[in-house]
């Protein structure tokens, strides 16, 4: 089987040349327009919510966490949403499909947290975060002394 490749393409230099010669041209033409990154960003696109309010953790849970998830969870091309409630604070973590704009992803949230805004008690006031990746989490850095 390999001696008939071999055979074949001994008999057709000229085809297995412009074949080679088509291949890294297109190598070329690839490797000019791939985006460059120092440390590509592979985390998924999520938009965080949080809410400040000082009450416990249980209250906050069924009158701030819970109807905000319920109603993103509606959303278009949303993956996952993920909630977490303390005392005082209420982090809603809604994750998106690969390939979603960021920005078009929170205002999409915006929209929804609109919505909802009529279902929520009147002191509290969900804000989104900021427009940063999951990627930021690695860049935290720790200074410590010996002394």
């Amino acid at each position: 089987m390999i001696a008939r490749w071999i055979d074949l393409c001994a008999r057709n230099l000229f085809l297995v040349f412009t074949g080679t010669l088509l291949l890294v041209l297109a190598g070329i033409w690839a490797q000019r327009r791939m985006p460059l990154d120092a440390l590509p960003d592979i985390s998924d696109v999520q938009v965080i919510i949080h809410t400040a309010w000082n009450e416990p953790p249980n209250v906050i849970e069924d009158q701030v966490t819970y109807p905000i998830v319920t109603a993103l969870l509606a959303a278009p091309r949303v993956k996952a949403v993920r909630a977490q409630t303390m005392f005082g604070d209420s982090y809603v973590f809604v994750v998106f499909e690969d390939g979603t704009d960021l920005y078009w992803a929170r205002s999409r949230v915006l929209e929804y947290l609109q919505q909802i805004r009529g279902r929520l008690p009147a002191a509290v006031h969900p804000a989104i975060g900021p427009d940063a990746t999951g990627a930021g989490w690695v860049y935290q850095l720790s200074i410590g002394s010996q002394t």
